[in-house]
């Protein structure tokens, strides 16, 4: 066994200890920071309160281990406990309500269930898809917030069974809410607690009324509103435990219809996040639109394509993976009784508290360089077959672990598959600044701050191909060429016909004998070579070398 090594700590001063080294209004970016300095493991002291946290995969793996260590509750998710009392996200190891709804949630949160529902995620993302084509050219947004009002939109939609129609009007007043809540939730225990009752009391009070005021309107929907559907609201308030034979109360079916979207709000920060990786990777980008091509075509993605994505999902683990939306999360060793002694780390070279919480950065653990080369590089192809069944478990606790993991990983997963490769495959991003570099703050999750993009979106056109190495476009009735965009001097524009398109279509035309294939016309436009000695299809699609 090694001999016990000390956990590095920042110097501190008197009194306060390491108060100054964790800003209080961005939390998580501090401790990236100070696990970018100290490594695997490191420990703050503040005001003679000891915390420790682990940013390795070894480690993070190590206390993951549920025959040792379990879920801490305390600090700020203590303090959301005022709006969602003993919910799934929010309840004691010990308390009985935590397994009642488990056991009636989780069939409707399974992987089965939530595919029946994926036909509404892909409605709502449509709907945002058109906002943005909507804007007009050079006009700039940042994404995330209306991915947050999507994220909002296709979680009410899919799980509780009612249309907020919220994407194109202004901010849902539950998303200012769940701001408010969760950053006070994280600031409440560093203050007194006077403070917190005189200054900050109106601000919380505010944000749990506006939280649970949703939560009965939804429940209110449904009584004025029957319906056979048998999504996750019908089973909060019709289902029973297996188990015990007991129901949710109607306080409970709010709890956790609240929990919901304050948990799935990692999801938009994770596509936002993602937007900028594919920006400063365009190789991605056109990997990406190769496997749509190929298995989605010129149609509208289907449920049914998901499982036949490869490299999309190969983007989404690599976006978790550096994003770090959810930050991380909280453990503290099983307690022993009549047990105090220590709990030892790696073999024994760490030693900490038999009651000592710990908190997993995933900062450090998702870009420890013992498990990731070159770990700050955005590379789906780490995450791919082969490769990514060979990283350790604890390089993979994106939803966090054990029976206290993300319950809505499930519904979580396909949103992000969906919204990423819909966006791939309808929109062309641009980063409104391209010197832009990551930085991130936020609460129950980590989000980019001041990221803006240009959109635009990929025009279809019908192409034909003639046997030289001549391009022939046909352009449908109403649709034309961006202003800015020039063309190859091989790419003839014509008018399209109903007549003259559909023979294309069908290889009536014997003279060129053409084929058809639909493709985005962006600017900046990289056909490459078109040759043909046989009347065989191919594909052009802008920006996009044959690889």
């Amino acid at each position: 066994m090694a001999t016990p090594t000390s956990i590095p700590q920042p110097p501190g001063i008197p009194l306060v200890g390491n108060l100054l080294d964790v800003d209080p209004s961005n939390t998580w970016w501090s401790l990236k920071k100070l696990a970018e300095r100290y490594g695997e493991i490191f420990q703050i002291k503040v005001l003679g309160h000891t915390i420790v946290f682990v940013a390795s995969v070894a480690l993070a793996e190590e206390i993951c281990d549920e025959k040792r260590f379990r879920k801490f509750v305390g600090g700020p998710i203590v303090q959301i406990r005022d709006t969602v009392h003993d919910s799934l996200f929010t309840a004691y190891d010990n308390e009985e309500s935590w397994g009642i709804a488990h056991r009636i949630v989780a069939p409707l949160l399974s992987t089965q269930s939530i595919a029946t529902r994926l036909d509404e995620v892909i409605q709502c993302t449509d709907e945002l898809i058109a906002k943005w084509k909507g804007l007009g050219a050079n006009r700039q947004t940042q994404p995330l917030t209306d991915l947050n009002s999507l994220n909002l939109e296709a979680t009410t939609l899919t799980l509780f069974g009612k249309k907020l129609d919220s994407i194109n009007g202004p901010p849902h007043p539950v998303i200012g809410a769940m701001e408010d809540a969760t950053s006070e939730a994280m600031k409440r225990p560093n203050r007194p607690r006077l403070l917190n009752w005189l200054v900050y009391g109106g601000k919380w009070k505010k944000s749990a009324k506006t939280l649970r005021a949703y939560g009965a309107e939804l429940v209110e929907h449904r009584k004025r509103n029957p319906t056979d559907r048998h999504d996750l609201l019908w089973a909060l308030l019709n289902g029973t435990d297996p188990e015990s034979g007991k129901a949710l109360t109607e306080s409970q079916v709010i709890d956790e219809i609240v929990t919901m979207p304050i948990g799935s709000s990692t999801a938009p920060c994770a596509i936002a996040a993602g937007i900028l990786f594919l920006t400063q990777n365009p190789d991605v980008v056109v990997k990406a639109r190769a496997e749509l091509d190929a298995v989605v075509g010129d149609g509208p993605l289907k449920p049914e394509h998901l499982s036949e994505l490869p490299y999309i999902t190969a983007v989404v683990r690599e976006t978790l993976r550096l994003s770090f939306a959810a930050p991380g999360f909280n453990i503290e060793p099983i307690p022993k009784k009549g047990d105090d002694s220590p709990v030892l780390l790696a073999g024994g070279k760490y030693r900490v508290a038999h009651s000592q919480a710990m908190i997993i950065v995933l900062a450090g653990v998702n870009r420890d360089p013992a498990v990731f080369e070159d770990p700050l590089a955005f590379r789906p192809e780490r995450m791919l077959g082969d490769a990514f069944a060979a990283l350790p478990a604890g390089a993979k606790k994106w939803f966090g672990n054990g029976k206290r993991e993300c319950i809505g990983k499930h519904w979580a997963w396909d949103f992000l598959v969906v919204v990423t490769a819909k966006l791939i495959k309808d929109l062309d991003f641009e980063a409104a600044d391209p010197a832009y570099e990551l930085k991130q703050d936020g609460w129950f999750n980590v989000r980019p701050i001041d990221f803006s993009v240009k959109t635009s979106f990929v025009a279809i056109f019908a192409a034909v191909f003639s046997v030289a190495s001549a391009v022939t476009i046909s352009l449908p009735s109403g649709v034309s060429i961006p202003s800015g965009v020039t063309l190859p001097s091989q790419v003839t524009l014509v008018s399209a016909t109903p007549t003259s398109t559909a023979a294309a279509a069908n290889g009536n035309d014997k003279r060129q004998q053409s084929a058809t294939r639909s493709f985005g016309i962006r600017q900046n436009f990289n056909f490459g070579q078109q040759t043909s000695s046989s009347g065989a299809q191919k594909t052009a699609r802008a920006n996009a070398d044959d690889n």
